[in-house]
């Protein structure tokens, strides 16, 4: 079969690529933004790219078109699709269909640690032998690839609650039907298409439904979103994450979470890793829990979480320069952004924290978190918020700063940012050439390149 992909180079849909290339199908896509490291990723499986959206892309007439949710109509190719009456599906739909048919399905769903989660989730599985199938909106480090068919009945899958397509306004995860479920959390986010936190969460009730009598959920006790939730109807067994009422309990054995024990029934085990801060403590957790439905003993899961090498952009260490480490962190949201730095401040002590942070989603471009922005920088030392939209539409951002504290500052260019941060690293460099200083560059994309432009402004020490 044929298979053509719009916007292919999306990490998802790049994923969906690489799985339909394994089922041995000829896979071609087409995208606005052809670039590295996704072209590459895909270019060295065989699959051939098309640079921009052209009704001329679908000469070769493909047997089925798979649509990004970012297409809409008005799209030159969606409109040749429509019109050629092609058969098309969306991302979710297709994976659904052609891959997690008859696999015992392990999806990871929430607000926040989504891509974390079901990276400790697929690697404690691949730990214990049992080479799962996975496809993770991220780059796992434990793995070469963020997509595999694998080579048993187990798939974890990155379930993710935004819309499938422009003509499947459900959210991705109500396609996946899985056995075992895990909610993370749920707070308020994607703003462009959710009027409100109930619509959210009647989507995460939407995918409970499609859990069996004899499936699992997890999710942590006592958070009011998922409760709610879960209130409105649940057929399946559910285990809950707590430091001492819940059927999994854990104890920080170090206030930075780098230890911890956990507690389940008659087991206990202890995880001595290299990640920091709660947030991932509750997602150790809830991967261990899966696991362990699917048979993984929850002291072999810590032993795999102890071997755990992280995730691409999740507080990525970038490199250290004269005592500056430089970190490279995908923050989407406010809860992200203060968990992340509350790791962080706790792993670090006194020693210096500085935040450069892109505002990028459509949610934070909108403001809608704006009363919350400041307040989740609050560990960082100094903080500069990326004001990169030259038509006035996040001018908010610039009125948020400038009322207050000193430590918050807004620039209009990187470069600006740069030069706002780095004569306070370098005169700490000078003046005490011992002292650690950690900056945290956060954001959802690319950020103009700021990551290297720092690290070589630090180098050359101007």
């Amino acid at each position: 079969m044929h298979i053509h992909i719009l916007g292919i180079c999306g990490t998802f849909m790049g994923s969906l690529a690489v799985l339909a290339k394994q089922l041995g199908h000829k896979v071609t896509g087409s995208d606005q933004a052809v670039y590295p490291p996704m072209s590459t990723q895909l270019e060295a499986q065989g699959i051939e790219l098309m640079n921009g959206y052209s009704p001329e892309n679908l000469n070769t007439t493909p047997d089925l078109v798979v649509i990004g949710n970012a297409m809409s109509r008005g799209n030159a190719e969606v409109e040749a699709v429509l019109d050629k009456g092609l058969p098309y599906t969306s991302g979710p739909e297709w994976l659904s269909r052609y891959v997690l048919q008859d696999r015992w399905t392990l999806a990871v769903s929430g607000t926040h640690g989504k891509t974390t989660t079901s990276t400790m989730l697929a690697w404690i599985l691949e730990y214990a032998g049992m080479s799962p199938g996975f496809l993770i909106g991220g780059v796992p480090q434990n793995f070469e690839a963020s997509a595999r068919l694998g080579e048993t009945p187990f798939f974890v899958v990155e379930a993710d609650e935004y819309d499938s397509a422009f003509f499947d306004k459900r959210s991705k995860f109500v396609h996946y039907r899985p056995r075992t479920l895990i909610m993370n959390n749920l707070e308020f986010d994607h703003a462009d298409i959710f009027a409100d936190l109930a619509a959210i969460q009647t989507q995460f009730h939407h995918l409970i439904r499609t859990v069996p009598s004899t499936g699992l959920i997890i999710a942590p006790k006592g958070v009011e979103s998922l409760d709610q939730v879960l209130e409105k109807g649940c057929w399946s067994d559910v285990q809950t994450i707590s430091t001492e009422q819940g059927d999994w309990n854990y104890q920080l054995t170090s206030e930075d979470g780098s230890v911890f024990s956990v507690e389940i029934q008659n087991e206990e085990a202890t995880v001595n890793w290299s990640m920091t801060g709660l947030h991932n403590v509750l997602n150790g957790v809830a991967a261990m829990a899966a696991a362990r439905h699917v048979g993984v003993k929850a002291s072999l899961a810590a032993e795999a979480l102890s071997n755990f090498s992280g995730v691409k952009r999740r507080l990525e260490l970038l490199g250290d320069i004269k005592g500056v480490k430089v970190y490279d962190d995908f923050a989407h949201h406010p809860t992200a952004i203060e968990t992340t730095l509350d790791g962080l401040r706790k792993q670090v002590g006194n020693e210096t924290i500085i935040a450069l942070i892109e505002p990028r989603s459509n949610t934070m471009k909108m403001g809608v978190h704006q009363n919350t922005l400041l307040a989740s920088a609050e560990e960082a030392d100094q903080v500069v918020w990326a004001n990169l939209a030259t038509d006035g539409s996040m001018d908010w951002l610039s009125d948020m700063t400038d009322k207050a504290s000193d430590k918050h500052q807004s620039g209009r260019s990187v470069e600006q940012m740069i030069e706002l941060v780095n004569g306070r690293l370098q005169s700490n460099i000078e003046g005490n050439a011992a002292a650690r200083q950690h900056v945290v560059i956060m954001s959802n994309g690319g950020f103009s390149g700021i990551h290297q432009k720092l690290i070589s402004a630090l180098k050359e020490g101007t």
